[in-house]
């Protein structure tokens, strides 16, 4: 997007990661640096009666054992630490709450020094009764998973009214009441109610967690982490170790995936714990098991009740969203809010009733997903919606349309939506799916020359989706001697192509060339202060804190030229990467000359966006854009096993503007393949809260040969005024839709309807069993 936008230039990371250049924090060397290793709880749940390491440290090579005798009798360690609520600890201290808890760990000069001091350190277990599903959590009675929960003095403003019950287990209980939802009911014709449930799944990003620490003697911390929002793990370490901010560095170099799952604090405060217990760096990255038992997508239960007219006009909605957080509260609760307020999907209901709680287990954590808590909702309301639909013998589509967000209407929160392009999106992919052309029943051979039943269908689903508000990014764009340009931005580069989004930007605001603007690192000493990478919000504000910083700098150099040359501001104008005077045009870098001289001299411009739970207008305001999209399938199944093929795929998603064509289409396709393995493969296993499947020749993720033949992705362009050039963000939009699209063409295929995620063949067939003997 030099000149003209939409422009798809080389991504900035292109060369160093084809030719296996790019750094990665496995690829790091330190001097001196240990090697740890982490003793987890074999126990869902269980008290810790004991624990001797004597044995251990008679281990040659071993450095250090960390225990929870460190954590408690450090003064100078918070031992209790949460991005919402303090209920986390670096090891256990008094109990277990999943399996996988860490209960020690160990740094020592080779990694199998430290794997065998593992096994000699002694712990006695006291067992616990363990709660494995929400609603074995929710009984009165139940055991407890956290006895009290410690609240911190401050916290995400967003989540302010948000607290654990106490007594209970649950973590929050999220509560949107508009209109009278009793009378909503009394006033439809048809009342439809269903329970929709949804398996806890990976990330699956290719990187494991990993960090490597390092303490200096007067306490300074640095830290290299695989981490999505390094501010905020700078902000947590310096609470958990009780130094200033300033005394706390976080680099992060290139990451290798991340989707949410490395969002907040995981492995960085118990290496920060074991380097300086071992007195020097200790590096520890996680196997892939481990990375299953540190982190997942929530879990989700939730029955839906909804009134409508004998029109399909929707009328009132009661919804109970019930989602396993898992051991300890993470990001739960914000996962809860966000998955309870989008539980009447993108459309006008008057009525509403909702509760969305998250629930403590003692089962491995949940937090940020791709997606964060809407693609739960999205799978209730959308697989619902069709289910009126066949009710009413209505056409789908038209159901959609008909009761779907227009611009101006206002939102469940109360706020009003703008830069709305739903029905765009909706009418976009049911085009390109071929909606309404009807798709024939065929027959085709076996393999072994027996024919089989196989049977097509379409279908489609909608979403909206908030970002992260309130929020603040900053940057600074420096112009060098030369003309050339430097962004530092906290932006995570983990493969979205955020550095070449922001460099494009920069390059169009400037009017430089693109191959002239390096975008630096991420480094908290360097750069300044970026909430978070995550929630799609990247290319909305640190894209804009870039746009706003290349303004600052042409303001500067339009002043300069004034001085310098004694002409007034409105003579001055700038275009093209130049500076048009009345009788000349001069480059940067001769205004940068005429500045500072032959030694040469810098200009930064400095860009901030922050947005507020209240807008400039007073206007409640809770997110400061809207994700928008749809996605449409097609896909065959035979009726004799069950056996599931996606023909195609369409994903269609407001963008706002396309910075870049390719990356917009790169973003959809990647998220809808995403979202392909949460709807067909994706589930983790558990018995008595012992992981099954805790690696990737277990859990299954989708293949090549799984993918359609077309995935088509379709970029809708509704410019929203406050982002760069009118972009929005996109990265977790088309995944969204995609499990309740292919749900609901299966039903248009055969007529079963699938409510419990993944798609497996067998419930396919169980559901044709199932119907075939209701028909004799």
């Amino acid at each position: 997007m030099e000149k003209n936008p939409g422009k798809s230039p080389r991504r900035l990371d292109y060369e160093a990661k084809v030719t296996g250049r790019a750094e990665y924090l496995a690829d790091m060397k330190l001097a001196g640096v240990c090697h740890g290793k982490i003793l987890r709880s074999p126990f869902p749940h269980a008290k810790i009666v004991r624990i001797d390491v004597a044995r251990a440290l008679k281990i040659p090579g071993v450095v250090a054992v960390l225990t929870r005798d460190d954590i408690l009798s450090n003064e100078g360690i918070e031992p209790y630490y949460g991005p919402v609520f303090n209920d986390q600890t670096i090891v256990a201290v008094d109990k277990v709450r999943h399996v996988g808890d860490p209960v020690a760990a160990v740094a020592a000069l080779e990694p199998d020094a430290a794997k065998e001091a593992l096994d000699r350190i002694d712990v006695e277990y006291q067992e616990l009764p363990a709660v494995l599903d929400v609603h074995e959590a929710l009984k009165r009675g139940a055991p407890l998973v956290h006895e009290t929960v410690r609240i911190p003095t401050s916290g995400f403003a967003d989540l302010a009214e948000l607290r654990p019950v106490e007594g209970t287990n649950v973590c929050t209980h999220f509560k949107l009441n508009k209109g009278d939802v009793e009378k909503g009911f009394a006033d439809s014709d048809l009342i439809f109610e269903d329970t929709f449930t949804l398996p806890a799944t990976q990330h699956a990003f290719l990187e494991p967690h990993a960090c490597i620490a390092s303490v200096q003697r007067d306490g300074r911390i640095t830290v290299w982490s695989t981490t999505q929002n390094p501010f905020v793990v700078r902000t947590q370490l310096s609470n958990i170790f009780r130094v200033p901010v300033s005394k706390v560095r976080v680099v992060v170099p290139y990451l290798g995936g991340g989707y949410g799952g490395k969002v907040y604090p995981k492995v960085e405060p118990l290496t920060v714990a074991l380097a300086i217990k071992a007195q020097r760096p200790v590096r520890l990255v996680l196997s892939r098991e481990e990375v299953f038992v540190t982190i997942t997508k929530h879990a989700a239960v939730i029955r839906m009740k909804t009134g409508v007219k004998n029109d399909g006009t929707l009328v009132a909605r009661e919804c109970e969203v019930w989602l396993d957080t898992g051991a300890y509260a993470e990001i739960g609760p914000r996962v809860a809010k966000k998955s309870g307020y989008t539980a009447a999907g993108p459309y006008r209901i008057p009525n509403l009733k909702i509760d969305s709680l998250s629930v403590y287990t003692n089962k491995p954590p949940a937090g940020a997903f791709r997606g964060f808590g809407v693609s739960q909702s999205a799978w209730a309301h959308e697989s619902q919606m069709d289910i009126i639909a066949a009710a009413l013998k209505m056409d789908p589509l038209k159901i959609r349309l008909q009761n779907g967000y227009d611009e101006g209407n206002e939102f469940v929160t109360g706020e009003r939506l703008h830069s709305i392009g739903f029905k765009r999106c909706v009418k976009e992919a049911a085009k390109a799916i071929g909606w309404g052309k009807g798709v024939q029943e065929f027959k085709s051979s076996r393999v072994h020359g027996n024919e089989e039943d196989v049977r097509r269908g379409k279908g489609i689903a909608c979403l909206i989706k908030a970002t992260i508000t309130p929020s603040i990014s900053c940057a600074v764009v420096k112009l060098n001697e030369d003309g050339s340009a430097t962004i530092y931005a906290g932006t995570v580069e983990m493969g979205q192509g955020s550095e070449t989004t922001l460099a494009q930007i920069a390059a169009r605001e400037l009017g430089i060339p693109f191959k002239d603007i390096h975008v630096t690192g991420v480094d908290t000493d360097v750069v300044p202060y970026d909430l978070t990478t995550s929630s799609s919000r990247s290319t909305f504000h640190m894209g804009k804190a870039v746009q706003l910083a290349a303004r600052d700098l042409k303001a500067q150099l339009k002043k300069i030229v004034a001085q310098e040359y004694g002409l007034p501001a409105n003579q001055i104008k700038l275009a093209d990467g130049r500076i048009l005077l009345p009788e000349a045009a001069l480059e940067y870098k001769d205004v940068l000359f005429k500045r500072f001289g032959m030694r040469g001299g810098t200009l930064s411009g400095q860009g901030l966006v922050k947005t507020k739970l209240v807008n400039e207008k007073g206007e409640k305001t809770t997110s400061a854009f809207w994700f928008l999209g749809a996605g449409a399938a097609e896909v065959e199944v035979d009726c004799e096993t069950g056996k599931l093929k996606l023909v195609k795929y369409v994903t269609a998603v407001d963008v706002g503007r396309a910075i870049s064509v390719l990356g917009c289409k790169q973003q959809l396709t990647g998220a809808s393949i995403t979202g392909m393995g949460q709807a067909l493969f994706e589930e983790l296993v558990y018995d008595n809260g012992q992981p099954l499947n805790p690696n990737f020749i277990d859990y299954v993720l989708p293949s090549l040969g799984d993918m359609p033949e077309v995935i088509e992705p379709i970029i809708v362009e509704v410019p929203q005024k406050d982002g760069p050039f009118g972009a929005k963000g996109i990265g977790e939009t088309a995944l969204i839709p995609v499990a309740p699209a292919i749900a609901n063409a299966v039903f248009d295929a055969v007529g079963v309807r699938i409510k419990d995620l993944p798609i497996k063949p067998e419930k396919i067939l169980m559901g044709l069993q199932e119907k075939t003997k209701a028909q004799n």
